[in-house]
């Protein structure tokens, strides 16, 4: 019964499956910032209205995982992913449908709500299936797979909307979510461990008629209500008392915001000076997409320096190798991403070649793919026992970004011009590259050396926490 002990491939099925679902709902999110075009005139909204779709669906994701993050703990993580996925299939149909941008939005935000398990409760999944030696490749999977999907939005809905009504970009969401759910429900079993021994007392007392046997899970008297409050606030504790996961949630924030602010940006920088129909602003998004694909790669690099690192862990005589051992790809990627958007601003003039400025945002894909797999593996290892919050207090730390965003990208790009708009970004990314070694831990800690202090000194700032966990032998 233990997942652990399926084959191999099997346990890549179950993750394949969740991390298809995570890509499905994030393209949700973006597809339909290429239906603006259409629903403006239609329901006589001006553009600020229309990108609400997009700011509400997002919001929607960060805020759901307080509930369905503690709810997994009670029922496994299966019913939470069935029932959460029938309501994202049953509220995608209002929005195809809606005569009005108030339905629109209303569905927008609660089907956001519902789909956002896929993005939480599947890292538990994740974690259920594989211990921490072979985790690097299927975690870089899961955490890829909501970043790909806003990438593959704009593709798939500029060719649906440069051919079709803007209600075919829901009613080919609707196809691909029914799919999903078919393969969630009939491939993806229960994984959670406590669940699972609690299913086997109960065989255990039917067939025995013995009634002492009692899984750890049916002894606790946990509240329902309670353990959901706890995860209602626990994430802001983590975020207000942990300076490691205020700053590292803060740049994966950032990071995410920028992305989902392209959606605009590319749209206005690419019609204007390079004249792009609908479909051909959509395959821009390809520079990111194969850049986050190049990053996807090279997971092999980073599983065998983490390798390394355990060895040397162990010739210190270490029992297991610190979290700041998750961190160098993130390390690795935060210059990419600065280096991408400097790219991109500077090429954004109609002189230069389209594809210049796409090759840069390549770049700007790869480095948040690494950004994103060393921060997710990072809180996972230094919060074993509030992984759960500290993945929900990023959740909603990056989707509030990712929902603020939008709402001034057009104008920050009609205003200050493409090149000055996108080089503030850069530089707010140059901002960000001290993390993961965050400038203000430099009145903590003493050295020579300010560079990636949380990977040097990460095991001091983790003792005085009382969440984290902290080796210093």
């Amino acid at each position: 019964m233990n997942p652990r002990n399926y084959t191999k491939a099997r346990r890549w099925m179950f993750v394949l499956a969740c991390s298809s679902t995570s890509l499905a709902v994030t393209c949700t999110s973006s597809l339909y910032a290429m239906i603006y075009d259409q629903i403006e005139p239609e329901f006589s909204v001006s553009n600020i209205v229309a990108t609400l779709g997009v700011s509400l669906f997002v919001a929607g994701l960060g805020l759901s995982p307080m509930i369905l993050g503690p709810m997994s703990e009670f029922y496994g993580r299966k019913p939470i992913y069935v029932v959460s996925l029938v309501f994202f299939v049953i509220l995608l149909i209002p929005a195809a449908v809606a005569k009005n941008i108030e339905t629109m939005l209303i569905f927008r935000f609660l089907d956001g709500f519902a789909g956002s398990a896929f993005l939480t409760v599947s890292g538990g999944t994740v974690g259920d299936c594989f211990s921490g030696s072979e985790l690097q490749a299927p975690m870089l999977i899961f955490t890829a797979s909501p970043f790909m999907g806003p990438i593959l939005g704009p593709i798939v809905g500029g060719f649906i909307n440069s051919f079709a009504n803007w209600r075919w970009s829901f009613w080919t969401l609707l196809i691909w979510a029914v799919i999903q759910l078919f393969m969630v429900t009939l491939l993806v079993p229960e994984t959670y461990h406590p669940v699972l021994l609690k299913r086997k007392a109960e065989k255990l007392r039917k067939e025995t008629g013995d009634d002492r046997w009692h899984a750890p899970m049916e002894k606790t008297k946990k509240s329902k209500t309670k353990t959901v409050i706890r995860s209602c606030y626990r994430p802001f504790q983590l975020l207000a008392l942990e300076p490691m996961c205020l700053n590292l949630c803060l740049f994966s924030a950032i990071l995410l915001g920028i992305l989902y602010l392209f959606f605009g940006a590319f749209n206005i920088v690419f019609t204007t000076n390079h004249d792009f129909t609908l479909w051909q602003v959509g395959l821009s998004f390809l520079g990111m997409g194969v850049g986050m694909l190049c990053a996807i790669a090279s997971d092999p690099i980073w599983h065998k320096n983490y390798l390394r690192l355990i060895r040397e862990s162990e010739q210190r005589g270490k029992a297991k190798p610190e979290p700041e051992a998750r961190l160098p790809p993130a390390i690795a990627g935060a210059p990419l991403v600065t280096v991408g958007l400097f790219w991109f601003a500077w090429t954004t003039y109609p002189s230069i070649h389209w594809i210049v400025p796409i090759i840069g945002s390549s770049f700007f894909g790869a480095g948040i793919i690494l950004v994103f797999s060393g921060i997710f593996t990072f809180l996972v290892d230094a919060y074993p026992l509030y992984a759960a919050s500290a993945l929900a207090a990023n959740s909603f730390t990056r989707s509030s970004f990712a929902a603020a965003f939008p709402l001034f990208g057009p104008a920050m790009y009609n205003n200050l011009g493409y090149q000055w708009a996108t080089t503030i970004l850069a530089f707010l990314s140059v901002a960000m590259l001290p993390f993961p070694q965050v400038h203000f831990v430099l009145t903590l800690v003493l050295a020579d050396d300010d560079s990636y202090l949380f990977f040097r000194y990460g095991s001091r700032i983790r003792a005085q926490s009382k969440f984290a966990t902290a080796d210093q032998s």
